[in-house]
């Protein structure tokens, strides 16, 4: 497996590429992303397929654009049949476990068609998005008067219960809830708590627990074989509050400024406007919102950090540092006001750009060691590149992405993409509702080159244009401006190529295909043949005669 035997691929869910020391954050102390980031290499241009969890996870899992897989939004099944990391692994000889979050919405009526029980292997793996599953927790245990968002048993709720925490949903209640000065409990889902400790011993919460789960699959027997482990951290994703002593890091003096301008809300474009109008557009524009929710934010990532910490000291005791490459990524951002937005869902940086660090064990990573990539790379790259660092071939036919080994080992490969893309579907929001659109008008798409980001909104509506060279906080709209129709006709254009690709054949390759060419004479299939003469290949042409004994 030339040098690397196994895959930590570590996700952590709503987590901004740019809320790192690493990458430049002027308050938020993260020494162990640092570490990692000085012996790898930190891809600074890294974008979704989409910034929502769900359909993002599905692309990062398939190595396929939403366009490809189709589940498109959260809670939009993965349609039986789509070819996972797991099963591509499992061809070269490599495990693939799941530690964590994945949001995957099985596609239990493909299942029921085809005969697959979800307590089969094959089943079980269709329904875990290809993972064979140390444990699941998609950290959303949430429970309103129709019951619970999520009706799957938690794995840590019942942790929680065996460590003596009460009642029937400690996650609410002790995990996700804060403790007030006279030791009331208040809720973490109310933003103005966001500054008050989480309500559980700092060892139990959600960060330390998934740590804690990893370590142990890596003691695990399961270890031994090679194996790729998707540790998938429900944090910093909402809501917004975080045991002692890390409520307390940060205060709003490390708070930056929010990155907008009173001209987004000068005639604004219709989809930006219906986002801004929802209630955490409505709400994470208030400057006293951003005050007491962002220190916890931030809160929640040093605690993160301190956990990667562990597991590094732990992969470096035990030797594993040597063969196991190593990633750390996010699903997609978190607006936290910018834009007078708040949640994920556009296309600004804050929303759609993603840390990514790589650390290759290999010697021919070490002269890229500390290094910054500014290639534009898009999630779906991470399968190709796991295949292909597990001694395989990316299959081009179904994986979309392009494999980062060359970067790791300072080439750049001559053919690399000039444009990244990235996809949102919003029919099921309620501003889909206020637009008036149907669901199959309900979509966006971004194409961006490096400069110039184009967002195209399906049902009608004009484009969005930002020129990132001389608006690097994209507050300026050029969408309708004539000095930049042409810059609008060339993104135009990509995307159009974009949505010609060949996408759907994913049962035969084209090397296959190149090899079937002329081969049918062969097999006796001769048409448009007049004269055994016309026939060139001389065994072809002896095996036209009839034999006598036949007539």
């Amino acid at each position: 497996m030339a040098g690397i035997r196994n895959v930590l691929f570590v996700m952590y869910d709503q987590l901004r590429f740019d809320y790192l020391s690493c990458a430049g954050h002027p308050h938020l102390k993260t020494p162990n992303f640092d570490r990692l980031a000085a012996q790898g290499v930190r891809f600074a241009r890294s974008y979704v397929q989409s910034p929502v969890c769900g359909a993002s996870r599905m692309s990062f899992y398939t190595g396929r654009y939403v366009h490809s897989h189709g589940a498109a939004w959260n809670n939009f099944p993965l349609k039986v049949g789509e070819t996972t990391l797991g099963d591509h692994l499992r061809k070269l000889g490599v495990d693939s476990w799941l530690v964590g979050k994945t949001h995957m919405k099985v596609d239990a009526e493909g299942m029921a068609r085809l005969g697959l029980a979800p307590d089969s292997v094959i089943g079980a793996r269709v329904a875990e998005c290809g993972f064979d599953v140390w444990v699941r927790e998609d950290g959303l245990v949430a429970k309103g008067p129709d019951g619970f968002y999520d009706e799957k048993r938690s794995p840590y709720n019942e942790w929680l219960k065996a460590r003596g925490y009460p009642g029937d949903n400690p996650w609410h209640t002790h995990a996700n809830a804060g403790r007030a000065g006279d030791g009331s409990l208040a809720s973490g889902w109310l933003l103005k708590n966001a500054r008050l400790p989480a309500a559980i011993d700092e060892p139990d919460s959600e960060t330390p627990w998934l740590t804690d789960e990893c370590i142990r699959f890596l003691q695990s027997p399961e270890a031994r074989r090679p194996w790729l482990c998707h540790l998938s951290y429900i944090k910093p994703h909402w809501p917004y509050i975080v045991p002692a002593p890390y409520n307390d890091l940060y205060g709003p003096q490390h708070v930056q400024r929010a990155i907008r301008h009173p001209r987004e809300r000068d005639d604004p474009h219709p989809v930006h406007a219906a986002f801004m109008a929802n209630p955490m557009g409505q709400t994470f524009s208030r400057d006293e919102v951003r005050d007491t929710v962002i220190p916890a934010y931030m809160g929640l990532i040093a605690q993160c950090d301190d956990h990667l910490g562990r597991l590094l000291d732990h992969l470096e005791a035990t030797g594993r540092m040597a063969d196991t490459m190593i990633v750390l990524t996010s699903d997609h951002g978190d607006y936290l006001g910018d834009h007078w937005l708040g949640e994920k869902d556009l296309f600004h940086d804050p929303s759609v750009r993603i840390p990514l660090i790589v650390y290759d064990p290999r010697p021919e990573a070490d002269g890229t060691r500390g290094t910054v990539c500014d290639a534009l790379v898009e999630s779906i790259d991470l399968a190709a590149t796991f295949i292909e660092a597990l001694g395989g071939k990316s299959p081009r036919h179904i994986v979309e992405g392009r494999s980062l080994l060359p970067f790791l080992q300072g080439k750049t490969p001559p053919d690399w993409r000039e444009v990244v893309i990235s996809e949102y579907d919003y029919s099921a929001t309620m501003m889909a509702k206020w637009l008036d659109v149907p669901p199959v008008d309900a979509r966006l798409f971004m194409v961006f080159d490096g400069r110039f980001k184009l967002m195209h909104a399906e049902g009608g509506f004009r484009p969005m244009l930002f020129d990132l060279e001389t608006d690097p906080d994209e507050v300026t709209d050029l969408g309708d401006d004539p000095a930049h129709a042409d810059t609008r006709q060339r993104l135009f254009g990509h995307l159009a190529r974009w949505a010609r690709r060949q996408s759907q054949r994913t049962t035969i390759s084209d090397e296959t295909i190149l090899g079937m060419r002329g081969k049918s004479r062969r097999k006796g299939i001769l048409l448009g043949v007049w004269d055994k003469d016309d026939l060139t290949d001389p065994e072809v042409r002896a095996a036209v005669e009839v034999p006598t004994g036949d007539t």
